[in-house]
């Protein structure tokens, strides 16, 4: 993920699990269905997962109760070491989007609510480099923030505004938000087939297959 917004999680750590789990009134729309979301990623990823942006280890649970060979990648220490203290067998590394290590080939890049801190060139990068790594029939499988134009995204704006949501205003203005088009196109550029599938009224469930 853009290392910029790494220090964010050194206090959201503290409240993250509430803040997904709804007890954040501003932030309800944006993690609602959360259990079933981090469900839909983790049953289309194929073992062995590489997940990026672990956070405090939601979707690796999900993943790991279905079996799976999980490596966690996590820029942030504090997220790492809350991830580290539910899974400590789990392996754990600093890393982000762009810049990873692997110890052994994955089949499929998984990710929830963290992709948008990318920019979009920095998001065809990574797309990009995941398809060098990826075997044929490997998957993307990420669940994100994700409008359908920036129509959309600038109403979505207005609309919080109107409800005083402040802090989730200024996370939309500031972090890399991107449309369902962009990203299309970025897959199947690099050789994606590549489905969008809303799960809220924020979230859309990337699921790419490399040809």
């Amino acid at each position: 993920m853009g290392r910029e917004f790494v220090e964010i999680f050194d206090e959201w750590v503290h409240t993250y699990d509430a803040s997904v789990g709804g007890e954040d009134p501003e932030y309800a729309a944006v993690f609602e269905n959360y259990k079933d979301i981090l469900e839909a990623v983790a049953k289309k990823a194929v073992s062995p997962v590489a997940e990026f942006g672990t956070g405090t280890g939601n979707l690796t649970a999900a993943l790991l109760e279905k079996g799976f060979d999980v490596t966690g990648i996590e820029p942030n220490a504090a997220m790492r070491n809350a991830t580290a203290e539910k899974f400590p067998d789990l392996v754990l590394l600093d890393g982000d989007f762009l810049d990873f290590q692997l110890l052994q080939q994955p089949k499929s890049f998984v990710s929830s609510y963290a992709f948008h801190h990318l920019t979009d060139i920095e998001k065809e990068q990574a797309i990009k480099l995941y398809a060098s790594l990826l075997p044929s029939g490997g998957k993307i499988v990420f669940a994100d923030t994700v409008f359908e134009s920036d129509e959309a995204k600038q109403g979505r704006i207005v609309y919080e505004e109107g409800e005083g949501h402040a802090n989730l205003v200024e996370d939309l203005k500031r972090e890399h938000y991107t449309t369902v088009p962009v990203l299309e196109s970025l897959f199947q550029q690099n050789g994606f087939d590549v489905s969008f599938t809303r799960l809220n009224d924020y979230v859309f469930l990337m699921d790419a297959t490399k040809r």
